[in-house]
C-alpha cells in the first residue's frame, strides 16, 4: 500500500527509528485497533499485546512441562539401570549371572524377549544353556559390531536363542555385542526382541543399549577362563 508516495515500509521504518513518537502521541496507543487472531473482531493494541504475551507464556509452559517429563523419564531410566546393575553385582554365583541379567532386564525395562550366548567360557560352564554352540557367522558378526544393531528380524540365528514360541513373535531385534579387553574381544551376544516392529529400528539411538552391553559384559566376564582375561584375548 502507498499513500502519496509513502509506503507501509516507510511508516514502519519511521516508527522504528523514532522511539519518542508514541510518547508525544500517547492517545494513539489507546485508539489503535488490530484484528483478533482467533476471530473477526477488532481489539485494542494493549489487548493484542496481552494476547501475544499469553500465547508466549503458554508456549513456554508447554516447553517446561516437556522438559519436566523428559527429566522424570531420565530419572526413571537411571533408577531402573541402577537396580539392574546392583542385581548383577550382588549375584555371587557366576553361573547365575546370565539368569539374573535376563530376568531383571525383562522386568526393569519391560523387554518381552531376551536371550544371550557366550563362547570361550570356562569349562565349568560349558554345558550351560548360555554356552551352547553358535555358528562362526554369529561370532564374526559380534566381532564386527562397534555398536548395537537394531532392526527387523530377518531370520537372525540369535532370534532362535529365545524360546521357540518367543522367537516366532520377535519382529524387531536389538543385538548387543559383549566384549572385554583392549582392544575389545567379543565373547558373546545379547539379543533383545519385541513383537512390535517399531520397538527396535535402524534409526533409533543406541547409546543406552551400548551402556547395557558394557555393564552386561562386566558382569559376564567372570564366566571366562582366567587365561582369557589375563591374555586379553577371546575364543573365536
Amino acid at each position: 500500500m502507498s499513500i502519496e508516495g509513502i509506503t507501509e515500509q516507510d511508516i514502519a521504518d519511521f516508527l522504528a527509528n523514532t522511539p519518542g513518537f508514541f510518547e508525544r502521541h500517547a492517545e494513539l496507543l489507546a485508539s489503535v485497533q488490530l484484528s483478533h487472531p482467533h476471530g473477526q473482531r477488532a481489539v485494542s493494541l494493549q489487548e493484542r499485546q496481552a494476547e501475544m504475551l499469553r500465547d508466549k507464556i503458554k508456549g513456554l509452559e508447554q516447553k517446561i512441562m516437556e522438559m519436566i517429563r523428559n527429566g522424570q523419564e531420565n530419572v526413571s531410566i537411571a533408577d531402573r539401570l541402577h537396580r539392574w546393575t546392583l542385581a548383577l553385582m550382588r549375584t555371587q554365583d557366576p553361573a547365575q549371572v546370565p539368569v539374573v541379567l535376563l530376568e531383571r532386564l525383562r522386568h526393569e525395562f519391560m523387554i518381552p524377549l531376551a536371550g544371550l550366548r557366550l563362547w570361550g567360557v570356562d569349562a565349568a560352564h560349558a554345558q550351560s544353556e548360555f554356552a551352547q554352540p553358535v555358528s562362526q557367522d554369529v561370532k564374526s558378526f559380534a566381532k564386527s559390531l562397534n555398536q548395537p544393531y537394531c532392526g527387523v528380524n530377518s531370520g537372525f540365528e540369535a532370534a532362535r536363542w529365545l524360546s521357540d514360541e518367543q522367537s516366532h513373535g520377535a519382529t524387531s531385534l536389538a543385538l548387543i555385542p559383549l566384549s572385554h579387553g583392549k582392544p575389545a574381544q567379543a565373547f558373546g551376544l545379547l539379543v533383545l526382541g519385541s513383537p512390535d516392529p517399531t520397538r527396535y529400528t535402524a534409526e533409533m539411538g543406541t547409546e543406552f543399549l551400548a551402556r547395557i552391553g558394557e555393564l552386561a559384559s562386566a558382569g559376564l566376564v567372570r564366566l571366562l577362563p582366567p587365561d582369557a582375561l589375563r591374555d586379553g584375548g577371546g575364543a573365536d
